[in-house]
């Protein structure tokens, strides 16, 4: 396994409250959830960096840089 990195994450209450529910749904840590869920995000986006043109990189969300949502 690879060496893990230390880091400290600021994170709203409401945020951490959602992501421990969460996290206690399916058996994890908050660390192991966001751990997680950060796994999935790069996994899905290489995938749509091997199929997309580079003008539609990457999801859309609002507040993203770029969206004007």
């Amino acid at each position: 396994m690879s060496e893990k990195k230390n880091f400290l994450l600021r994170i709203d209450a409401d945020l951490w409250n959602d992501l421990q529910a969460w996290a206690d749904d399916e058996l994890r840590s908050v660390n192991g959830q966001i751990e997680y869920l950060l796994r999935e995000a790069v996994r899905v986006r290489k995938r749509c960096a091997k199929t997309e043109s580079p003008q539609k990189k990457g999801p859309h969300w609002p507040g993203r840089r770029g969206n004007d949502e």
